[in-house]
């Protein structure tokens, strides 16, 4: 095969389960949580399996196909919808497909399987229709079926579970499917009223395969072949070439042509033109062969005047042990692979102007060896993107330019866990941009579709309970010059006018700007964020919680005190979700700055950033000997808020032991006092004091200084708990939250969230409600 260099082609995604484990599987460098990014949604109530996805010619309609309906949504906003179809299934229908042994509620229901654009004002729409496939068409205006009710015997499948493909080409369905109830006959075919044409009924032709794409590719007349258009089907089937004790999958590649009008003798009414051959997707280093296609995407390049303008990456699965992985494998083949068979200039100047005119002897030697020698390879003979623990479903691919004018082809993998992983090549290299969660229930992708229009480009994503439309990227998502850069989305750029990461295809911009280094390299950012840093006050012996927001799976968390770097595990410290650090048994020793640090590799250097810092004081205040830790109270604003304990102050803090994992909610309370001084605990004969102290709350009389100065150290105390207190900007003194070891501050406006600003939980007892009830039991 000669093969060519690639202009535009096919593109595709390979998964496979494989029992053996690989070190060379990259990593989401993000992942957002279905909570963390806004998606659109579509869903309507007591409809399922959204399972096929068309877009209009001006893309601003999305035309979904789901089970026993067709609707019409807005290609900007999915969640508005437009018109809607309703193709159910008659009870009679049901009841004889439920004598033949289908389950009336799940089978016999319409499926629609075939959507396809019929003209600018219908759309040719197919349904399983409870195991008696029909046809329809849907006019577009007054978005009602025509009621043609047409066979849809070798165009739709009987049974929804089987697979499908067709695509429409100069208003005649190419599709491949099952041609029988029971699925045993397998056919691809050409539905046209003038010249209808299929595949011989022969294992060497189809052999149990599984369909998995159909897509045309156009000849140009000035070409070197002046050809006829080919379509080309991707599916998997039992390997014909090889014999086991088991059933090998093989992906396959088949290719018809256009103007293909069948056989005068031999193969009438069947295809001359039909070849197929194998893909090949593997990693041979590694014994990884990826074998059962999942997904195919063609992307075309704005120019095909080469003749070898063909590239593809392919979707595959194999089952060898629990493993799963996922490929994306990029393809190409040359004139050896797609020139045979099709009636083109070199045919015509023989006097063979069409198929008819073929001898016998060829179309019988068609007939007998449809598989070619030949296989397609993966381009630079590797996949492209090999990722452990995950089955890729689908796939599609996006070209874009980024700032420095390099052209990336940009893949979106869907898997069967509900996320959308994005990924592009990066000096022979997969990156995998970020992993995003389209779905809550983690169901699998069924199917996917670009939307490249300029200026607002979305994927859009079907599964069981609905659809989901996702931007390409979420550059607003990176705070920071350094965050943008070190996404390596081609897709977006720092502004230095806006102070923001943007979309490049949304942004009007000089590119003088915008900072945009595919390489990571971040020393072009001038743009520095202000210094920021959390102040906490903590009291002597307890424990303190440092926090850090880290995005990035590719980097680790480095925890510095006065700029040395601290081992985070160990009897005096440790990691809580790998990224906050807890800090036991606080002493003076302890109060300082402590500064949190991503640290990033890329290649052949590391890059720091500061996420968090952090000033910590750790007070030792005075003690008087009480028996319980008495009433105090805290000024907020107007507001005197209390807290009262009767209780016997607990014990000295339990030591976190050496190389222990990382503790949560660990809390280390002070030693308790003699149990000496007047008790406020509700007893028979109530100290005097306390009856002040508890009329100067509770009715709001002012009492004289000297009545309390008996309580005025233990009020101090309490005003210190167990937890901490804090102080905000120079302002009055803070209520702590009851988590056992911390409160936190923000000491200037920053860009880091403040997760410990402070407020009483919901439903909770105030300290005034509190003291009552305890002095009332």
């Amino acid at each position: 095969v000669r093969m060519c260099a690639p202009v535009g082609g096919l593109l595709a995604a390979l998964a496979m389960v494989f029992g053996m484990a690989v070190a060379f599987a990259p990593k989401p460098r993000i992942t957002w949580e279905h909570r963390d990014v806004h998606l659109e949604k579509f869903h309507e109530p007591d409809i399922f399996n959204y399972s096929v996805l068309l877009l209009s010619e001006d893309k601003t309609t999305l035309y979904v196909g789901a089970r026993e309906a067709v609707f019409a949504l807005s290609a900007r906003n999915i969640s508005e919808k437009q018109h809607e179809a309703y193709w159910k299934v008659s009870e009679d229908k049901k009841a004889k497909c439920a004598e033949k042994g289908k389950s009336r509620q799940t089978e016999c229901l319409n499926y629609i399987r075939v959507l396809q654009p019929l003209g600018a004002s219908a759309l040719y729409v197919c349904g399983t229709n409870a195991f008696q496939p029909t046809c329809d068409h849907l006019n577009l205006t007054s978005f009602q079926f025509l009621g043609r009710s047409e066979d849809g015997k070798g165009r739709c499948p009987f049974d929804p579970a089987q697979s499908y493909t067709s695509v429409m080409v100069d208003g005649e369905l190419y599709s491949g499917t099952s041609y029988n109830f029971l699925g045993s006959e397998p056919i691809i075919s050409r539905n046209s009223s003038h010249s209808p044409l299929r595949t011989e009924y022969a294992i060497p032709w189809l052999n149990e395969p599984s369909f998995v794409f159909a897509d045309v590719m156009r000849e140009r007349p000035d070409g070197m072949d002046s050809g006829d258009d080919r379509v080309y089907f991707f599916f998997t089937e039992v390997s014909v070439e090889y014999e086991f004790v088991f059933k090998l999958m093989i992906p396959r590649v088949a290719r018809v042509c256009k103007g293909d009008q069948g056989g005068l003798r031999t193969l009438q009414k069947k295809w001359t033109s039909f070849l197929k051959a194998r893909l090949i997707c593997s990693r041979p280093d590694s014994n990884l062969v990826f074998n059962v296609l999942q997904d195919v995407f063609v992307l075309r390049a704005p120019d095909l005047k080469e003749p070898c303008g063909r590239r593809a990456s392919l979707a595959a699965s194999a089952r060898h042990g629990a493993g799963v992985r996922g490929c994306a494998c990029g393809l190409r083949w040359g004139r050896g692979v797609r020139g045979a068979g099709c009636i083109n200039r070199e045919a015509r100047a023989a006097n063979f102007s069409s198929s008819l005119s073929l001898p016998d002897k060829t179309l019988q030697f068609v007939k007998d060896h449809p598989l070619m020698d030949s296989s397609v390879t993966p381009i630079d003979n590797r996949p492209r993107l090999i990722r452990s623990d995950v089955n890729y479903t689908q796939i599609v691919v996006d070209r874009t330019q980024a700032l420095d004018g390099t052209f990336y082809d940009v893949m979106f993998v869907g898997t069967d866990r509900g996320t959308l992983h994005k990924a592009v090549s990066l000096e022979n290299e997969a990156h995998i941009i970020e992993e995003t969660w389209l779905f809550q229930d983690s169901e699998p992708v069924q199917t996917l579709l670009l939307n490249s229009e300029q200026g607002r480009r979305f994927v859009y994503a079907g599964s069981s309970s609905g659809v989901v439309q996702a931007p390409v990227a979420f550059c607003e998502k990176h705070a920071t010059c350094e965050d943008c850069v070190l996404a390596r989305d081609p897709y977006c750029a720092w502004s230095s006018d806006t102070k923001a990461c943007m979309a490049l295809h949304q942004t009007d911009s000089p590119s003088r700007d915008l900072t945009q280094q595919m390489s990571g390299d971040t020393s072009g950012c001038r743009d520095k964020t202000k210094e920021s840093f959390r102040q906490h006050f903590f009291k002597h012996g307890g424990t303190a919680e440092l926090k850090c927001s880290q995005k990035s799976n590719l980097a680790r968390v480095v925890w510095k005190f006065q700029n040395k770097a601290l081992e985070a595990e160990g009897p005096k410290y440790s990691l809580v979700g790998r990224r906050n650090l807890l800090i036991f048994n606080l002493s003076e020793g302890d109060s300082g700055v402590y500064q949190c640090l991503s640290e990033e590799r890329l290649r052949n250097r590391t890059v720091l950033q500061v996420l968090a810092k952090h000033v910590l004081e750790v007070h030792v205040l005075p003690r008087t000997p009480a028996a319980s830790t008495l009433p105090a109270t805290r000024p907020e604003g107007d507001r005197a808020l209390l807290r009262v304990s009767t209780e016997p102050t607990p014990g000295p803090p339990a030591q976190a032991p050496a190389g222990r994992g990382p503790v949560l909610g660990a809390a280390a309370p002070p030693p308790s006092p003699a149990p000496t001084g007047v008790s406020c605990k509700p007893k028979t004969v109530v100290p005097g004091p306390c009856l002040k102290f508890r009329s100067a709350v509770l009715l709001g009389k002012k009492q004289p200084a000297a009545d309390f100065s008996e309580f005025e150290q233990s009020v101090k105390e309490t005003l210190v708990e167990q937890g901490s207190f804090s102080q905000q900007n120079g302002g009055q003194p803070r209520p702590a939250l009851d988590t056992g070891y911390e409160t936190e501050q923000d000491t200037m406006a920053s860009r880091v969230e403040d997760s410990g600003r402070l407020s009483h939980e919901p439903g909770g007892l105030s300290s005034k409600d509190q003291w009552s009830r305890r002095a009332r039991s």
